[in-house]
């Protein structure tokens, strides 16, 4: 038997009856609706997590060589540098940035490129090179880590800080006019002093002057994935076609497996 329902001066009017078929459409479509609102809120995490947590990078040059070479591709965590909170201090892995950490930073002379390299100096440390080793408060430092090229002969790269004998930057002259006593480098408040491992070949602090603290991106955590390419086509953070084409011909032997999920770690230096 029809329900009917009144109106105020109209005869009553017979319901349409509700099928099978319509119940079902009526059900789906606050499911399909959910099921859009979950997929919007989970590609909203995700782009949450890789700009704010975590970030790929790949390496475009050899100045961190052994560490990590040209075409290795990069975890950075973007949490382990940021200024904690009253709350999150407690529950999240914050660190101060440290002397012998390997750090993903924007290029202080122009911060659309990330660079990577090796925090040798922080804020108040005394800097020193002879005979290319490292001294830093007074002590000569172990680093495992560098790679020497002995046909290097810059005497300012290799008893820095000196008047350059090679082309620096402004800023890098900037550094050596304002923070240089007694023929150390006091690295100020706010900046660290970083090189590359590779250390005859690599464009850093010598030559651009410190790092502002607030250009460190993160710390790179592992190596995701690692492929044989030059630098020409992963220069500026451009994947050119070339370097596609190389890709599609040769994964699987330019691929280095033997890099996949390495660690990056730093190296203590006292």
């Amino acid at each position: 038997m029809a329900i009917t329902r009144t109106t105020k001066n109209a005869d009553p009017v017979p319901e349409t009856p509700v099928t099978p078929a319509a119940k079902a459409k009526e059900k789906a479509e606050p499911e399909h609706r959910n099921a859009i609102a979950e997929w919007a809120v989970t590609i909203l995490m995700l782009l949450f997590g890789t700009s704010t947590l975590l970030q790929a990078f790949v390496v475009p040059t050899g100045s961190m060589e052994k560490t990590v070479l040209i075409g290795d591709h990069l975890i950075v965590d973007k949490l382990a540098y940021a200024p904690p909170g009253a709350v999150s201090k407690y529950v999240l892995p914050y660190t101060q940035v440290k002397r012998g950490d390997v750090i993903v930073f924007r290029y202080p002379l122009d911060i659309n490129q990330n660079y990577v390299k090796r925090v040798i100096g922080i804020p108040g440390d005394h800097i020193h090179i002879v005979n290319k080793q490292v001294f830093i408060n007074g002590h000569a430092v172990d680093e495992p880590y560098k790679v020497i090229i002995p046909e290097q002969t810059s005497m300012y790269l290799n008893n820095f800080p000196r008047m350059p004998d090679i082309g620096i930057y402004p800023r890098g002259q900037e550094m050596l006019a304002k923070y240089v006593e007694n023929g150390e480098l006091v690295v100020p408040p706010g900046f660290y002093y970083a090189m590359g491992d590779n250390r005859d070949n690599s464009a850093d602090s010598r030559f651009w002057g410190l790092v502002p603290r607030e250009n460190i991106v993160g710390k790179p955590v592992i190596i995701f994935w690692s492929y044989d390419a030059p630098t020409e086509q992963l220069a500026n953070g451009n994947i050119d076609i070339d370097h596609l084409i190389d890709i599609a011909t040769h994964f699987f032997t330019k691929t280095r497996w033997e890099r996949t999920f390495r660690i990056v770690r730093g190296y203590p230096l006292q």
